[in-house]
């Protein structure tokens, strides 16, 4: 918990930035192009080819073309429609997501797990639910897919993690993931992407090196790493925690109106939902333990 719990404090941040001084100024496959390519250089230094199968390396770079690179694809056009707080409150259904694909990857419905994750998806409507602007549907949808791909990769990449060599840190392999997401967006950029929104400023640049450097670079590494460690209950509800966190950055820095009460009551449903999961678990884990030829 403690990384998913850090790397939510980190992407905090993010949504304001993009939205203050990227969206609409920069291209946004440039934008996800250069996110990538730091990212990828940052981990390039640790990787070990040898380390992994080519089939666990082509694995490796799927899960990170969709999970990063699609997601990115998708996300950045969401800021061309609607504003940083729709696209929070659009991003609630991810945990639904996540819930129900680890779930069908083992061939088997949680159904408590589906109970929690609706619960943070209250608490974060509680949050935000606001006026919808004209491009609702559309953009809506957008966010749809780019929740579906963030959750498509964490639920995979938690599974194929099971499965990679022991005693090789995640460090050395990761490269992979950044490397198949880089070679997406080559090809996005080429295809869809203009030269005539580049950076102008000093400040766009620098977003974009924290974006690509800290958010993406260290954030997906990390996040991924947590998301191996918990159950896919908690790795739910911790999706919606960045709304809060988000929130409150837009908030304190950027001194966008928010409704404080609705802030914090939304804030407790979410970390009422987690509590209960933790305690289910604990549960659960207890049952396993005193009857386990059941389990």
């Amino acid at each position: 918990m403690s990384y998913l719990i850090g790397v939510t404090a980190l992407w905090a941040f993010s949504f304001s930035l993009i939205g203050a001084y990227l969206a609409g100024q920069v291209d946004s496959y440039f934008a996800v192009l250069v996110r990538i390519a730091l990212a990828s250089l940052l981990f390039l230094p640790f990787l070990r080819p040898s380390a992994l199968s080519n089939g666990m390396k082509l694995a490796m770079m799927c899960i990170g073309a969709v999970q990063l690179g699609l997601m990115y694809i998708f996300f950045y056009q969401s800021f061309l429609l609607l504003s940083v707080p729709e696209v929070l409150l659009f991003t609630i259904f991810t945990p639904l997501y996540v819930t129900l694909l680890d779930d069908a990857m083992i061939k088997r419905f949680s159904p408590f797990y589906l109970l929690t994750a609706a619960v943070a998806v209250l608490g974060a409507a509680v949050i935000r639910y606001q006026g919808i602007s004209d491009d609702f549907w559309l953009g809506f949808l957008v966010v749809q897919g780019a929740n579906l791909c963030f959750a498509i990769g964490q639920v995979a990449y938690r599974h194929l993690a099971q499965g990679l060599p022991r005693g090789i840190p995640q460090r050395s392999v990761f490269g992979w993931f950044y490397l198949g997401a880089l070679a997406l967006v080559i090809v996005a950029f080429a295809i869809f992407g203009s030269t005539e929104k580049l950076p102008t400023t000093g400040v766009q640049w620098g977003v974009l090196g924290w974006l690509g450097l800290a958010a993406s670079g260290l954030g997906y590494f990390l996040w991924n790493k947590g998301a191996t460690r918990v159950d896919a209950g908690a790795l739910a509800i911790m999706n919606n925690a960045l709304i809060p966190a988000g929130l409150l950055v837009n908030l304190l820095i950027w001194n966008r109106d928010a409704d404080i009460l609705r802030l914090a009551l939304g804030g407790a449903i979410i970390v009422a939902s987690l509590l209960i999961n933790e305690w289910w678990v604990r549960r659960r884990e207890q049952r396993c333990s005193n009857v386990t030829a059941r389990c």
